[in-house]
């Protein structure tokens, strides 16, 4: 027990001090990318996104806005695949990248969310999982995870589905629940530092490569 609150305590201190340096590096760029998410489209800067937290508790998890803004689009899936047409312009780019997850950081510095676990989910998502959940929401979610690597182009894969949220709730889902599992079931700072490490990896070659070859919007259907 004593050693289970030691990693707490070592992980929070980790999740404050690499989350709040980030967060005041970044912020010029949240608030570039915030004018220009305004600019491309009609509606507000932040996405607020409900998720469920440890223990179940419901959070609103905040992002750069990269969908339209109408009743419409609010409507849909709550899994997003890169064929979606409620994605803006400007916000394919941003979801590229993964600087839309930027403000997340904030997130992470008020206890919402740690810096690694398991992805937080959508309530109706995690109702069709509900004993599975029980186990992974005894931690505090995370911003990255093995299966956040593993799934990197998520979205790619999703657009190739015939039926994207079907797909994500059977297929995608338990693969991602067993390696939400394994990470509640062996807590290491060691993994915790090897998954930052792959991740900011994969983000900046991600933002270089988008930066070099721009996102070209997918043509509409006729």
């Amino acid at each position: 027990m004593r050693s289970k609150r030691l990693h707490a305590l070592l992980k929070r201190g980790l999740d404050i001090a690499v989350a709040g340096s980030v967060l005041s590096v970044v912020v010029p760029l949240v608030g570039v990318a915030g004018a220009a998410v305004k600019l491309d489209s009609p509606g507000p800067m932040f996405y607020r996104s409900r998720r469920v937290g440890q223990d179940g508790r419901p959070f609103d998890l905040l992002k750069l806005r990269t969908m339209s803004a109408a009743p419409a689009a609010q409507a849909g899936p709550q899994v997003t695949a890169s064929t979606d047409a409620r994605i803006t312009r400007v916000g394919r780019w941003l979801r590229r990248t993964k600087l839309d997850e930027l403000p997340q950081l904030w997130n992470v510095v008020i206890g919402d969310v740690s810096l690694v676990g398991p992805r937080p989910e959508a309530p109706r998502y995690v109702e069709r999982y509900p004993a599975e959940y029980e186990e992974i929401l005894r931690v505090r979610p995370g911003l990255t995870d093995r299966a956040t690597l593993l799934y990197v182009d998520e979205e790619s894969i999703l657009g190739a589905a015939a039926d994207p949220e079907a797909f994500y709730v059977a297929e995608v889902m338990p693969r991602k629940m067993a390696l939400y599992r394994t990470y509640v079931q062996n807590p290491s700072l060691r993994e915790d530092v090897s998954i930052l490490t792959e991740t900011g990896a994969k983000v900046l070659r991600r933002l270089f490569a988008s930066i070099s070859a721009p996102t070209t919007p997918p043509e509409s259907a006729p």
